[in-house]
Order: C-alpha cells, then sequence, then structure tokens
C-alpha cells in the first residue's frame, strides 16, 4: 500500500507547541523527524485519506524514562549469551487490521538505544495484517534493548486509535458534521499518548485539563451564592473570560432547558439515552437557536451512531481508551555484516 509521506514534518510538530509543551527535545530527535520524511518519500506508494490528527511526540527526556523502566542497568540474558556486538535487523508488522499510533515514539526509542530506523509509516496510518510499521537495523543488544518497550508503545496506542476510527467512522457515517471528542477520564501517566492516539483516530480531545476550558458542573453550582441566578453566574463568566465558550452540563432534559436559558454556549447532557436525548435536542434547538448540544456518559462504539442520529453536535465518550490493544508481531533476526 502506498502511504502518503509528510512533506515537512516540522510543520506538523510546530503547530503542537501552543498545545503541548515538550521540554528536552535533543539534536537525536530532530534527526530522527529529518529521517522520518525520507523513509515516508521513499516508501509510501498508495495514497490514503488524511487522518484528522495533531501530530506531536513525547520529548527525548521521557522517551529516556520509558526506556530505563525496562532496561535499568543493561540487558542480563543478552549479555550473558555473548550476542550483543551481533549485527540485526527488527521489523515490526501488524496482524490486524489497524490504525497505527507512536510509530514515532518507538522508533526514538529504538534511536536511543542505538539502532538506526530504516522505515516507519507515521501515526494515523490505517494498514492491513501483515504490513510492516516500522522497521530498524543495529547491534543485537540496541534491538533487544529497545524492543518491548517499542512494542508497548506501538500496541497501546494503536488499540487507542483503531477503536477511536471505528467510533469516529460511526457516528459520522449518520451525521457528518458531528464531533467526536475524548474526555480527561485516561490512566493516569498516559495522558500524551493516549492523546496522540485519538487524534491519531479521528478524535479532538474534549479537555486537556482544568486549566483551559470552563465546564461547570453541579458540583461547582452547590458552593455559589444561593440568591445569584445561573444567568448573572454565566453573564459573569463571560465577562471574566470572553474568548472562552461556557459550557454546563445538566442530568435532566428539564435541567438542560433551564441551563440553555441561562445563556450558556453549549449544554452537555450527561448519561441521557438517545431516545429521551432526540426529543430533547430538537427543543433545545427550536428554542435556543444557535446553542450547541454535547451528549456524554456511556458512549462507545456500539452506540455512537444513536447518538449521532439525536442531532447532538457533540459526544464526549473515554471508552476508546479502554480496551485490547492492537496485536503487532515482532520479528528480530541477525543479518549478514558487510
Amino acid at each position: 500500500m502506498k502511504r502518503s509521506g509528510m512533506k515537512n514534518p516540522f510543520c506538523y510538530y510546530s503547530i503542537i507547541y501552543g498545545f503541548f509543551a515538550l521540554p528536552g527535545m535533543t539534536r537525536s530527535v530532530l534527526l530522527l523527524l529529518t529521517r522520518i520524511d525520507s523513509f515516508n518519500n521513499r516508501s509510501n506508494n498508495n495514497k490514503q485519506e488524511k487522518p484528522l490528527t495533531m501530530f506531536y511526540r513525547l520529548s527525548a527526556t521521557e522517551i529516556d524514562r520509558l526506556i530505563e523502566e525496562d532496561v535499568p542497568f543493561g540487558d542480563l540474558t543478552t549479555t550473558l549469551l555473548g550476542i550483543g556486538d551481533r549485527d540485526a535487523e527488527i521489523l515490526f508488522r501488524s496482524r490486524e487490521n489497524t490504525v497505527v499510533c507512536c510509530t514515532e515514539e518507538a522508533a526514538l526509542v529504538l534511536e536511543q538505544c542505538g539502532a538506526s530506523v530504516t522505515f516507519l509509516l507515521k501515526s494515523g496510518t490505517p494498514v492491513n495484517p501483515g504490513e510492516t510499521i516500522l522497521s530498524a537495523k543495529g547491534t543485537a543488544q540496541s534491538l533487544h534493548s529497545g524492543w518491548k518497550v517499542a512494542l508497548n508503545l506501538l500496541e497501546y496506542a494503536s488499540g487507542i486509535a483503531t477503536r477511536t476510527k471505528e467510533t469516529v467512522s460511526r457516528a459520522k457515517e449518520i451525521n457528518p458534521g458531528i464531533a467526536v471528542v475524548t474526555t480527561r477520564k485516561s490512566f493516569p501517566g498516559t495522558k500524551k499518548i493516549a492523546l496522540k492516539a485519538i487524534m491519531a483516530g479521528g478524535a479532538l480531545p474534549h479537555r486537556l485539563g482544568l486549566s483551559e476550558t470552563i465546564l461547570v458542573f453541579k458540583e461547582h453550582t452547590r458552593f455559589l451564592d444561593s440568591n445569584g441566578s445561573l444567568s448573572q453566574t454565566v453573564g459573569m463568566l463571560k465577562k471574566s473570560s470572553p474568548e472562552h465558550k461556557i459550557i454546563a452540563e445538566a442530568d435532566s432534559a428539564v435541567e438542560a432547558m433551564n441551563i440553555a436559558a441561562a445563556g450558556v454556549d453549549i449544554v452537555q447532557v450527561d448519561k441521557l439515552g438517545p431516545e429521551e436525548l432526540n426529543d430533547l435536542v430538537k427543543k433545545l434547538k427550536k428554542e435556543f437557536p444557535g446553542i450547541a448540544v454535547s451528549a456524554a456518559g456511556g458512549i462507545n462504539r456500539e452506540n455512537a451512531a444513536a447518538y449521532a442520529e439525536t442531532g447532538v453536535d457533540i459526544i464526549v465518550l473515554s471508552s476508546v481508551y479502554f480496551g485490547k490493544p492492537s496485536d503487532i508481531g515482532v520479528l528480530l533476526i541477525p543479518v549478514q555484516s558487510h
């Protein structure tokens, strides 16, 4: 299959600096980005539809930390067998249809262990069973050191990307204009990997954290003066932070109508079934033209289409973070030195 290469990888990665801060970008990372471009241009022969993806990468410091977890004091087995200096090659191949993710990070793992990457497909690329997604050459020591760390990244992230792609496809087949976004409920410590994976699958983050969005829950309003109205609160928020949309969550249809009447930009409806939500969306759109409605709570691959059919503008989910990793096989073999 032919892949469309990255014309200028630095453009993709520079975009994300306003989105994620990535300290510790070393010379090896910059060299690898240049090599990624040449690998894709050299090996891509089929055009694929470009996924809605903001590309970024883990920093070299973060990659070093992952390697240290697995190889804190070297590889005892490879050392005792006396095979560490042998020339070798490693190939990562998908065993199933999947959307690959974190190939850039896996490549950097191998580079940091002393290997040279010879081929990779960029994150967001869909592949068929048997396709090579990453390969490298180096000593047996370097490849054995990076093997499992690279594989764990690939399988975990590609699993998320694949579930996301399936969910987004099912929702957009019913409602092409719907936005699919994911919550901040990723497993602690995996946020950068998880968010890269959902974007590789065509979704976007709902919230990166508490610092950049305004989302009002009951857990907030319980602390407010009972004499004040919700519309006053919304007005204060809009005045205090005019560049932000104001979102408030509702647990029922009645509460959703009251929140919309208070002047919010987006009503987020939590844990309402598609049938009830369908009626609510019609009422909200009729009475409050221009308001956006998001659905959250219990949404997954199986029911994404049903929620999309209700007419909501956004579906918010966490389900894609959890599930089976992608099945990726590894072939690590000796090669003849030249």
